[in-house]
Order: structure tokens, then sequence, then C-alpha cells
């Protein structure tokens, strides 16, 4: 416990500045109109398609007995994958809906 709050002392600005980004995002997600979802979530799939990259990177350069590494990079790759393509079936959605009836 002693540890802990040695680091919480250490990395208090570092904790300030996330507890700060947290509540600014809630903030500037909560105010976006609905018109600018659907661009809003495009970009996160371009951010997210970025993640992947460095994700995969990340697994080759680790070395082959590195398995901590090699396991949290495939996770990293599974899980933007999964962002990335559900972003666009959401994006799709949205889209649909500004498309007149038949």
């Amino acid at each position: 416990m002693e540890n802990i709050l040695t680091w919480i002392s250490a990395h208090q600005q570092l904790l300030y500045i996330v507890i700060l980004m947290i509540f600014v995002g809630i903030e500037v997600i909560g105010h976006v109109p609905s018109v600018l979802h659907t661009p809003l979530m495009s970009g996160a799939n371009a951010i997210h398609g970025v993640v992947i990259i460095g994700a995969i990177i990340v697994m080759g350069k680790a070395e082959n007995d590195n398995y901590l590494a090699l396991i949290l990079g495939f996770f990293a790759v599974l899980l933007g994958m999964l962002n990335v393509v559900g972003g666009f079936v959401v994006t799709d959605r949205m889209l649909e809906m500004f498309k007149k009836k038949k």
C-alpha cells in the first residue's frame, strides 16, 4: 500500500491531467450535435487504424521469447480491429438514416 501512495505522490500532476482529460472529453462529446456524429466516427476509425498499425509494429519488433509483448500486441490488434469494424458499421447505419426512403 505504501508503494502505491508513493507512486501517486510522485505522479500527482499526471493523474490530475488524466482526470481533467476525462471530464473535458465527456463535456465535448456530450455537446456534439447529432449531425456531426458521423464525421466524428469516421475520424475515430482512422485513429484506431493507426493504433492497429502501431500494434503490428510492436509485435514485429518483439523478440520471439517475449510472450508478454506478443500477447499484448495480439490483443491490441484484435480489439483495434473490432473497434474499427464496429465503427464503420455504426457509421454506415447512421448514413442510411439520411437516405430518402423509397
